[in-house]
C-alpha cells in the first residue's frame, strides 16, 4: 500500500483517477477502522489533511464554508457557526467519543453513505451544499442529491468533497437535530430527525425542512412533514400531521438495534421534538 500526502486538490483528484484502489484519508475514523476490522485493503491512501483551505471554517455570503477536513471538535469550538446553525453543530458533535471528535469530519460522515449518519439529516435541514472537485472540474450539489444508498453516494469516479457550505439564515430561524439510541452515548441512531424552521413576527412558521435518518436506505427529506408545519404556530394538530407524514415516509429495516415498527414510530417523535426546539430557537411563541 502506498501512502501519499496530496499537496492540493488537483493532485488528490489525479491520484484518485489512476485506476488503483485508492481511498482518501481525512479524519480516518471510518477508513482506518474498515482497514483494521473489515478487511478493506486500498492500494493507496491519499492524505488530504494538508491541502490549503481544507481545514478552515470561513465566512461566506453570511453563511459558512466548512473545509472537508475540519473536525467536529473544531466546529464545536466556533461560536459564530454554533450561533447560526446550532442543530448542525450538535449533530456533528454526536459522532463518536471526545477522542473521535478531534478527527471525525462532517464531509467524511456524509461520504461514508450511512443512512444513520448523524450530520446528514441536520445538513439537509440546513439546505447545505457540497462542493465537489473532480476530473471534470468543480460543481456544487445539495447534500440530499448526493445520497444513493447504504454505503453509496452519487460522487463520480475520482471526485472528492472539498467543502460544505452552510447558507445564511433568516433572522427568525432555528434548527435542531435529535436521535434515539439504545445507549446513553457513542451509539448509532435507531431513528433521527433534523428540522429547520423560519417564523414571521407573529410566530407563524413560514418555511420548514424536515429530514429523517436511519429509517430508509438513505437519509430522506420529508416535504409533507414540512408542509404540515408551515402556516401554523406548531399547535398539536400540526405536530400530529408532521408525525404522520414522517411515519408514511419511513421504509426501515429490522436489526439488533431496533425493529422496523419501532423505528417508524420513533421517527415521528424525534421530528416533532426537534421541530419544537427549532421553533423556540427561531423565537416562536405558541
Amino acid at each position: 500500500m502506498r501512502y501519499v500526502v496530496a499537496k492540493d486538490s488537483r493532485e488528490a483528484v489525479a491520484l484518485l483517477n489512476t485506476g488503483e484502489g485508492a481511498r482518501l484519508l481525512s479524519g480516518g475514523t471510518d477508513v482506518l477502522v474498515q482497514m483494521k476490522l473489515s478487511g478493506v485493503a486500498p492500494d493507496m491512501l491519499i492524505d488530504i489533511k494538508r491541502i490549503d483551505g481544507f481545514n478552515t471554517i470561513s465566512a461566506e455570503d453570511s453563511g459558512f464554508r466548512i473545509g472537508a477536513t475540519v473536525s467536529g471538535a473544531k466546529m464545536g469550538a466556533h461560536p459564530a457557526l454554533k450561533t447560526l446553525w446550532p442543530g448542525v453543530v450538535e449533530a456533528v458533535e454526536l459522532i463518536g467519543s471526545t477522542q473521535v471528535q478531534g478527527r471525525a469530519t462532517m464531509a467524511g460522515n456524509l461520504c461514508n453513505g450511512s443512512p444513520a449518519a448523524d450530520s446528514v439529516p441536520a445538513m439537509i435541514a440546513a439546505e447545505a451544499v457540497a462542493r465537489i472537485e473532480g476530473p471534470d472540474g468543480t460543481r456544487d450539489v445539495p447534500i440530499a442529491a448526493l445520497l444513493k444508498g447504504p454505503g453509496k453516494t452519487h460522487l463520480a469516479k475520482a471526485e472528492l468533497i472539498s467543502s460544505i457550505f452552510l447558507p445564511a439564515r433568516a433572522a427568525r430561524a432555528g434548527d435542531a437535530y435529535l436521535r434515539f439510541i439504545p445507549r446513553t452515548e457513542m451509539d448509532i441512531a435507531v431513528a433521527s430527525a433534523g428540522v429547520s424552521l423560519e417564523v414571521d413576527e407573529n410566530s407563524v412558521v413560514t418555511k420548514a425542512v424536515v429530514a429523517l435518518g436511519a429509517v430508509a436506505p438513505t437519509v430522506v427529506s420529508v416535504p409533507e412533514a414540512a408542509a404540515a408545519l408551515i402556516g401554523t404556530k406548531l399547535d398539536a394538530a400540526a405536530l400530529e400531521a408532521c408525525a404522520k407524514a414522517c411515519t408514511a415516509a419511513c421504509n426501515p429495516i429490522d436489526d439488533k438495534r431496533g425493529t422496523a415498527e419501532f423505528r417508524t414510530k420513533v421517527a415521528g417523535v424525534m421530528a416533532t421534538r426537534a421541530a419544537k426546539i427549532a421553533y423556540a430557537r427561531a423565537g416562536g411563541q405558541q
